[in-house]
């Protein structure tokens, strides 16, 4: 095999793996076509940027391969969707590729993630990353790269998940920390929200804490009796007042059994795929939403791709939203 030339993003490499839908009908672009290596010259409006990683986790975990099973599950997606009825092809997307771990070093793993985000917003112009774990210890150096990237903003976070993830790090960084870290390195709380946490899973001490904190949180309880869009209307609202921009984090165990079969945590009183589906769109519209990340997709726990296939939907929706707020019209 030839060997590939150097890439000027220092711990990023190609992806792990490319998958080409073998046909797609003339008048359709099948994602996994539609979304190509990016050279490092083009101007695009957003970029994957897989972060195979998973030794961080607190639980039995083989979401390092998230990056791959989302890759792989594009083929089953085109460009267009008639529930938000925009065509996403005009918008330019591209693949960054993976960035290299540390099979012992957690802390040589977060690092390479973070100068790995921060290097490649700061190698061109203004562009959306979106990260695809990994577990959810890859957020926080995600966000400081960032944050990195964009010296002197005040950002505001939006977590839509499970778990509060803010637990004590008496065993160090991991899937369970991510924005306890950020927040003791000086994300606000007032402009934090905990989006869709529900279950028996969260310990009332956590709750204490953020709620110490100035952190809102928004349970899954309310996104049922409320509405995806309604409930993250309000999250943009507080993660956006005052801040210059907004970090959403999106873990796929905050969606109930049937959609997330394919992930560690999984429970009965999570959110519909339509509450997520909705609320990414409105995300993906507003002006404040510069970077975004899914993660803790388990292609060893997932049975016919259909949790990546949940991935594969978060990642477009949010796209069509942001092709919404780029264009301002429908794509055809």
């Amino acid at each position: 095999m030839p060997q590939q030339a150097p890439r000027p993003i220092a711990n990023l490499h190609a992806p792990s793996i490319t998958r080409r839908a073998s046909w797609e009908d003339r008048p359709e672009h099948r994602i996994s076509n539609w979304l190509t290596d990016w050279d490092f010259a083009e101007p695009i409006d957003a970029g994957l940027i897989g972060a195979p990683y998973s030794s961080a986790s607190i639980s039995a975990s083989g979401a390092a391969g998230g990056p791959e099973a989302v890759r792989m599950a594009f083929r089953y997606n085109v460009t267009y969707s008639p529930d938000w009825d925009t065509d996403i092809e005009r918008l330019r997307v591209r693949d960054l590729g993976d960035i290299g771990g540390h099979l012992t070093d957690v802390t040589t793993a977060h690092g390479n993630i973070e100068q790995a985000v921060r290097d490649a917003l700061t190698h061109a112009d203004t562009f959306v990353p979106i990260v695809i774990g990994g577990d959810h210890s890859i957020t926080a150096p995600a966000c400081r790269g960032f944050m990195a990237a964009n010296p002197g903003k005040k950002i505001g976070i939006i977590n839509i998940d499970a778990h509060y993830d803010v637990r004590v790090d008496d065993w160090g960084p991991h899937n369970g920390t991510p924005f306890r870290q950020l927040l003791e390195s000086g994300v606000d709380g007032a402009n934090f929200v905990e989006f869709g946490i529900h279950g028996f899973m969260n310990a009332s001490w956590y709750r204490q804490w953020t709620e110490q904190q100035g952190i809102t949180t928004i349970t899954g309880r309310d996104v049922a009796k409320q509405g995806g869009e309604a409930c993250m209307a309000r999250a943009l609202e507080i993660a956006g007042k005052g801040t210059d921009a907004v970090y959403l984090s999106v873990d796929i165990d905050c969606l109930a059994y049937p959609w997330t079969i394919g992930t560690s945590a999984a429970s009965p009183e999570g959110l519909s795929a339509w509450d997520l589906l909705e609320a990414v769109f409105l995300a993906g519209q507003h002006p404040k939403v510069a970077a975004f990340d899914v993660v803790e997709i388990d292609p060893s726990r997932d049975v016919k791709d259909l949790t990546a296939r949940s991935g594969c939907s978060t990642v477009l929706t949010f796209l069509a939203g942001l092709y919404r707020r780029l264009h301002n019209d429908r794509g055809y």
